[in-house]
């Protein structure tokens, strides 16, 4: 008898997790970074590869490091949304180019347009693990004092931008003012 005893008990433990696993919404990872100082990097502009940026070049403003890719399908979905964001709100955003190629990278936003303040080449992906992407594209808000004030996994879609960054920009905003 308590032998079926233990398989069961461990069947049983093992449905309650997936259970409750299956009620988590998958986009939702928490990320270790919000909340905490932007990682450190210095990469060469993506337009200018002679000049670089760091975020330390963004110190007292309210910005945007979107995470993309001229080979992510998903990138291309997101781009009108991150183009509107730009242009219909004045987000300031600095794309950081990922695993990709100068060449294809420019080429894909000659295309597409281009609606970042700049972008930077993170050819071989280093910084993309300092900030913890786990696949393109990704969106970090952060703040005048250069603290990740959110992590954006996936495309970015006009629901997204209404209903969290809009508010969250504007509030961070309003609190240097």
């Amino acid at each position: 008898m308590n032998r079926f005893l233990i398989p069961l008990g461990i069947f049983i433990a093992l449905v309650v997790f997936l259970a409750i696993g299956l009620t988590r919404d998958p986009k939702i990872v928490p990320s270790p970074l919000v909340d905490k100082p932007v990682p450190a990097f210095t990469l060469p502009q993506l337009h200018v590869p002679e000049k670089n940026f760091g975020p330390a070049d963004m110190q007292g403003k309210v910005w945007l490091l979107n995470v993309w890719a001229s080979w992510c399908v998903s990138c291309r979905a997101e781009h009108e949304v991150v183009t509107a964001l730009v242009n219909d709100h004045g987000a300031e955003i600095v794309g950081l180019n990922y695993k990709d190629h100068r060449a294809d990278a420019m080429e894909w936003l000659k295309h597409f347009g281009d609606p970042y303040a700049l972008s930077v080449s993170d050819l071989d992906g280093r910084v993309g693990i300092d900030w913890g992407v786990y696949g393109v594209p990704e969106t970090f808000v952060i703040d005048q004092a250069g603290i990740i004030r959110y992590k954006h996994i996936g495309p970015m879609t006009a629901e997204s931008i209404t209903e969290k960054v809009l508010p969250l920009l504007n509030e961070l905003k309003a609190a240097d003012a």
